[in-house]
């Protein structure tokens, strides 16, 4: 098999100022794919009201669609940017991300929202992993660091503000959340047009559709079960059948991968220790997250009955906190290791998780009681992810794409299984329990120690 790479004779140069404005539009294009995911979650009422008649349960496939497609085609995406084009790929992805935007924005019906939305969460799959493929190969390896921080920092903005950007715009209605997506597409695509390289490591190989299929068949049925079984019934034929398909597909994936002389999935990127430990920390670490945010912004409206804007507004710290601290996150890893970084980042949103298990119930002080638990939460995104999500750099080039995509499906999914988790907890007895939270934010420490061990043991150099 011969690779070739093709990159355009004006690409940039690592030392030269255009890595920034790489780095620019690769950052914004994900920021709104992530932000998209959680600005819905504070629409549930509201769209309920919009259309009549709908239940809690199909509403909720607004943010389900999202999440599954996306989580389902991270991986099939980034492979065939690899092959075909990342730069084809992005601008691809950012324009039909746009376009479906408006699709959401105008939807009649709910049925018609929640397609927009597939085809969103479809866009949002492509540029994502090709944003972060073409910003690595335009920096030394020496900023990867830097780089990876300020990447992860902003998927944690995007993830964290969600809520606070949906709750303001709910002002203005809820189509506002979409149409808010149109200018800043359409921004990216033409600055896209003119700064992002033509870089291409191009195999001379057919795709891998079988492989892609299977993956994606799998995702989606693993995620469906994440998202679905607390309605449906963990025992219920609907639960146990799409969880032996997710086990029939995956089994089917594995042995695909060992038989295929060039599968969509690499077994290099399989067999890779240290990356494998990455993207087991991520996913951990996500299983704490994604809960934890839709739980502050319940506990604050069910506990203390905070009004939707103004919950939104409450877990502000978090993406402040991040932000804040993520311009530090290089030096932090060249200063003690990109292990204790990690390590310290499970440590911080365990941290957070348990300060809330203590002081909740103890009164309605947001300084005391929830702010220490929400700064330590965004403190977390900026220690932990960077050195992890930095692991797509351990791969060969011509997989940065498929690593990046393989470590946001992790992300992903483990985002579906995490909210999950944290409903079913929830909705144990009628309405929200301090009992409830509680429990809740127990399984959150737990995971955030489990993302904590995964990055100990995280050592890229090695």
């Amino acid at each position: 098999m011969t690779i070739t790479a093709n990159v355009r004779a004006d690409a940039p140069i690592t030392e030269s100022p255009r890595r920034w404005r790489i780095l620019a539009v690769a950052s914004v294009a994900q920021f709104l794919a992530i932000l998209d995911l959680f600005a819905v979650t504070v629409a549930f009422p509201t769209l309920q009201t919009s259309f009549t008649g709908a239940s809690p349960n199909t509403v909720s496939w607004v943010l389900n669609a999202y999440t599954i497609v996306m989580a389902a085609l991270l991986v099939p995406a980034g492979r065939l940017a690899d092959d075909t084009g990342r730069r084809r790929g992005f601008l691809i992805g950012i324009a039909l991300f746009g376009a479906a935007s408006v699709g959401c924005a105008v939807a009649p019906t709910l049925v018609v929202l929640i397609a927009a939305r597939v085809v969103q969460a479809a866009a949002a799959a492509l540029l994502v992993p090709t944003g972060l493929g073409l910003v690595l190969p335009s920096f030394d390896v020496r900023d990867h660091p830097t780089v990876m921080g300020i990447w992860t920092a902003i998927a944690a903005a995007g993830a964290s503000s969600g809520p606070v950007i949906g709750g303001l715009l709910l002002e203005w209605g809820w189509r506002w959340i979409f149409w808010l997506n149109v200018p800043i597409t359409l921004a990216a695509l033409g600055f896209g047009l003119r700064v992002l390289p033509d870089i291409r490591a191009r195999a001379r190989r057919r795709l891998d559709l079988l492989g892609a299929a299977l993956i994606l068949g799998a995702t989606a049925a693993l995620t469906t079960v994440f998202v679905q079984a607390a309605a449906w019934g963990y025992g219920s034929a609907a639960t146990v059948g799409t969880l032996a398909a997710a086990v029939v597909l995956a089994a089917a994936f594995t042995y695909h991968v060992r038989h295929h002389p060039d599968p969509v999935v690499s077994p290099a990127v399989l067999r890779h220790r240290m990356f494998r430990i990455a993207t087991l920390g991520v996913f951990c670490y996500y299983l704490a997250f994604a809960a934890l945010l839709l739980s502050g912004t319940l506990y604050l409206t069910a506990e203390w009955h905070y009004s939707e804007l103004r919950a939104s507004l409450g877990i502000a710290p978090i993406p402040i906190s991040c932000l804040l601290v993520s311009p530090l996150s290089g030096r932090v890893v060249a200063r003690i290791g990109a292990r204790a970084s990690a390590a310290l980042g499970g440590l911080a949103i365990a941290a957070g998780a348990g300060w809330w298990i203590a002081l909740s119930g103890c009164g309605a002080s947001y300084l005391l009681i929830f702010l220490p638990g929400a700064v330590l939460a965004g403190v977390s995104t900026a220690l932990l992810q960077p050195p992890l999500f930095g692991a797509s750099s351990l791969l060969p080039p011509d997989q940065l794409s498929l690593g990046s995509g393989t470590l946001m499906m992790a992300r992903q999914t483990a985002s579906a299984l995490g909210v999950a988790v944290l409903t079913a907890i929830l909705t144990r007895t009628a309405g929200y329990d301090l009992t409830d939270f509680r429990a809740g934010w127990l399984y959150m420490a737990a995971m955030g120690l489990l993302a904590a061990g995964a990055g100990w043991a995280f050592r890229p150099r090695t």
